[in-house]
């Protein structure tokens, strides 16, 4: 007689199947990872994957899901610091997410899978760490640190830190500068560039306009 599944028994489970799923579709890609694949690496039948979840793609939505999640997290606790120190902390708090999940990291922004309706969860999760990234922008605005479009600050910070994790993951930046380095020259950089221009500047400007 078969045993009873426990709650926990099948949570234990879906936990294990996504730890190894993230590590598979890191390495391997979406197609290079299949459900049989998956029920070998857990010593499982091929179909018992198809218990827990529906296809591969659910897999697939469900730990990226949980990897935005963290990711979130991760921002949104180093956002909770006084407006002057938001910034660097964020800046911290992303890098260290990145390098001390590559295989999370990897599939969130290196897998050609749509992140739509489809997947409810998916879709919040990433907006959710989007939405980060540039209210952080915003309550700098607010704060009078900086005086550019929240957005477009924002998202420039987000594009050129995963450029920064993209070239250390790949091993480029063994010849260059520590990655922390470079990412405080860049969001020095960036502030210096967005700061709001001393009063004296801005009656000038105007007067030359």
């Amino acid at each position: 007689m078969p045993r009873y599944l426990t709650e926990q028994d099948i949570a234990d489970f879906r936990n294990e199947l996504c730890k190894v799923a993230t590590e598979r579709f890191a390495r391997f890609g979406y197609e290079g990872v299949t459900m049989r694949q998956l029920a070998e690496a857990l010593g499982c039948s091929p179909k018992t994957p198809y218990r827990y979840f529906k296809d591969k793609a659910d897999i697939l939505a469900t730990v990226r899901a949980q990897a935005f999640a963290r990711f979130a997290e991760a921002l949104e606790r180093a956002g909770k610091a006084p407006p002057g120190e938001r910034g660097r902390r964020t800046i911290e708090a992303y890098l260290d997410f990145a390098l001390k999940n590559p295989h999370a990291y990897r599939i969130m922004f290196d897998i050609d899978a749509p992140i739509d309706d489809s997947h409810p969860e998916l879709a919040g999760a990433a907006d959710r760490a989007a939405a980060h990234i540039t209210r952080g922008a915003e309550q700098m605005v607010e704060a009078g640190l900086i005086d550019v479009d929240p957005q477009l600050f924002g998202w420039a910070n987000w594009a050129a830190l995963h450029g920064i994790v993209m070239l250390h993951q790949a091993g480029m930046l063994a010849h260059g500068p520590d990655y922390r380095a470079l990412s405080a020259f860049h969001a020095m950089l960036m502030k210096k560039g967005a700061s709001p221009a001393p009063a004296a500047g801005r009656k000038r400007a105007r007067k030359k306009a």
